[in-house]
């Protein structure tokens, strides 16, 4: 039998960044959303700000979303650098996946936690999420397309004040399975002090 660590960490060294592209057609169910997202709501946060907020475009929304993306883009960039191929991908990318997920950031009003502590718990959060759908057979790919931070998406969102948006989270099954990957060893990348 593998030990709770062995599991963890075949997780963890399996989690793969797959670009929608690359998923199939197969749609995602819903308890397994609900999964993932209870799963973010463990992540670390000091003085319990629990910052992060989800919007999940899923079915039709996924065409509002992707046209928003489009006008966002459009918005956001001067015209002489609107990249047509750029423009078309996010107009697609939204129809290839089951779910998308804004990543966001609510912030309380009187909190004194730096807004970098906030940033630092939604980050972990969407890790918990990439794992649990990794634990479902899963891949996943976490977009800042142009426009991400802007006020206009904040609009789009329903967020205000200090919220932000981080990012789109695109949800979905590889078409086949994802190549295995490698990291820098940590002792490369580590300084001991004693």
């Amino acid at each position: 039998m593998e030990s709770k660590i062995d599991i963890l960490t075949g997780i963890i060294e399996t989690r793969r960044t797959v670009k929608p592209e690359f998923f199939s057609s197969r749609p995602v169910e819903r308890p397994v959303i609900d999964h993932i997202l209870e799963n973010a709501t463990w992540a670390p946060t000091h003085g319990m700000n629990e910052p992060w907020h989800f919007v999940v475009f899923t079915g039709v929304a996924r065409q509002t979303l992707a046209d928003f993306l489009v006008q966002n883009y459009l918005y956001n960039t001067p015209p002489h650098k609107v990249n047509e191929q750029k423009k078309q991908l996010l107009a697609k990318r939204p129809l290839m996946a089951s779910h998308i997920i804004a990543i966001c950031m609510k912030r309380k009003p009187d909190t004194k936690i730096p807004e970098n502590e906030d940033l630092a718990a939604v980050a972990c959060a969407v890790q918990n999420m990439h794992l649990t759908a990794t634990a479902y057979g899963l891949v996943a790919y976490w977009s800042t397309p142009a426009g991400t931070y802007a006020n206009s998406t904040k609009d789009f969102l329903g967020l205000a004040g200090q919220d932000h948006c981080l990012g789109f989270w695109y949800l979905g099954y590889a078409q086949q399975p994802p190549q295995k990957g490698s990291r820098t060893p940590a002792a490369e990348k580590t300084v001991w002090r004693t």
